[in-house]
């Protein structure tokens, strides 16, 4: 039987996101001219990391409902249940290219997501220019786009965008992003100013470290392929309405004893998974009364292991390592 998932979960890449149907008319977008240029290559750890990912079906359908959808997904769960590594095994499996990763903070601004200008340093290259009767220097080397502004480049497939812990920043940036989010474009005021004059093509730096500059036409940048954007949150704000209404929303619930024993068996070796099942047991217990993440196991599982290997008190230590995650005061 066709499965209608393009995103599988089966941590090996392939070229289904090919298969997705064009999207409805009003998530349609015609950014251009198409970039041709190449991704970057991932970095190792990012790779195992997407590649030890395990999903569950409901993760699977509402990945692939805003896939299909053309959404940002909001992916709410407590620390440590894997928000931040699904960005990565999308990616790595639809060969999207590396992850783009914004991560916020209650001093970020939406325009810190799509561009940054140094007019600092502009100025100066400028004034040293007329010092020594050159031409004016390009305003294109002074501007970088953002993770965000990388995200929205006209490219025929889709980047992948982690906005990680979206419910760190100040209360009006949900409802920044609403505009973009919907228009699948923004503009560079500098840039548009440049345009009015003789520079309707301005080449800059992007978000992807170490690849060639772009061309922007006329200071707008909008997507082709709307990007597929993961917002997550440790649940610790509300958010408004209308930003809700535009996202797939996915709550990402603690794994229990037979998910927990599936991702140690991913993760380690197969000598340390035959002896998980006591500490996976204590874990639950212990995480029943606190916070715990599934690293707290796998770090502990991973120590004892070879720490009792070489005469360490097994059962000390796992006590040591499961202590709980200290409660947020913000």
């Amino acid at each position: 039987m066709t499965d209608w998932r393009i995103f599988r979960g089966t941590n090996e890449p392939h070229d289904g996101i090919a298969q997705l149907p064009s999207p409805q008319q009003w998530r349609a977008f015609d950014g251009g001219p198409a970039l041709t240029t190449e991704l970057p290559a991932w970095a190792p750890v990012d790779i195992v990391r997407a590649s030890f990912y395990q999903a569950d079906p409901q993760v699977l359908d509402l990945v692939n409902a805003a896939l299909y959808l053309r959404r940002p997904l909001l992916v709410t769960g407590k620390p440590g249940v894997g928000k931040s590594t699904l960005a990565l095994a999308v990616a790595h499996e639809l060969g999207l290219g590396p992850v783009l990763r914004w991560p916020v903070t209650s001093r970020t601004t939406l325009k810190d997501g799509l561009y940054t200008y140094d007019a600092i340093r502009r100025l100066h290259d400028v004034s040293t220019a007329k010092q020594q009767d050159e031409a004016e220097t390009d305003i294109g080397r002074y501007i970088t786009l953002g993770p965000l502004g990388t995200a929205l480049l006209p490219r025929e497939r889709p980047r992948v965008l982690l906005i990680d812990e979206i419910d760190k920043s100040d209360i009006d940036l949900p409802n920044d992003l609403l505009n973009v989010f919907e228009e699948g474009e923004f503009t560079i005021p500098e840039l548009e100013r440049a345009a009015r004059g003789d520079q309707s093509e301005v080449h800059v730096s992007t978000a992807d470290s170490g690849s060639d500059d772009v061309a922007v036409q006329g200071g707008r940048v909008r997507c082709r392929a709307f990007p597929f954007i993961v917002l997550t949150s440790n649940q610790e704000r509300e958010f408004p309405p209308a930003f809700l209404r535009r996202c797939v929303p996915l709550q990402i619930l603690p794994p229990g004893h037979e998910e927990l024993m599936r991702i140690v068996k991913a993760r380690l070796d197969a000598d340390i998974t035959a002896e998980a099942d006591d500490l996976v047991a204590e874990f639950l217990r212990r995480r029943d009364t606190g916070d715990l993440a599934t690293d707290h196991l796998l770090n502990a599982l991973y120590l004892t292991f070879h720490a009792a290997r070489n005469g360490g008190d097994r059962a000390q230590l796992a006590q040591r390592l499961l202590n709980h995650l200290p409660t947020s005061t913000t």
